[in-house]
């Protein structure tokens, strides 16, 4: 298995304010009933772009394992 970068979202401490959702180009993030972002993993390509615009500085960029 190969090891690629991955946005990780903090949902205990997400504001669901959506500034990921405006900032992600491939457009993969959606918040959840308001409560919290979600991220589609499988499409992830972890540019960084929502970790930057996230005003809570809870999502990150992650190196975990996929299968190819």
């Amino acid at each position: 298995m190969a090891k690629k970068r991955k946005a990780i979202v903090d949902t205990n401490y997400c504001v669901a304010c959506g500034a990921c959702v405006k900032s992600c180009p491939l457009q993969i993030i959606s918040v959840e009933q308001g409560v919290f972002a979600k991220i589609n993993f499988e499409k992830c390509v972890g540019c960084g772009k929502c970790a930057k615009t996230c005003p809570a500085s809870v999502i990150e960029i992650q190196l975990k394992e996929v299968s190819s």
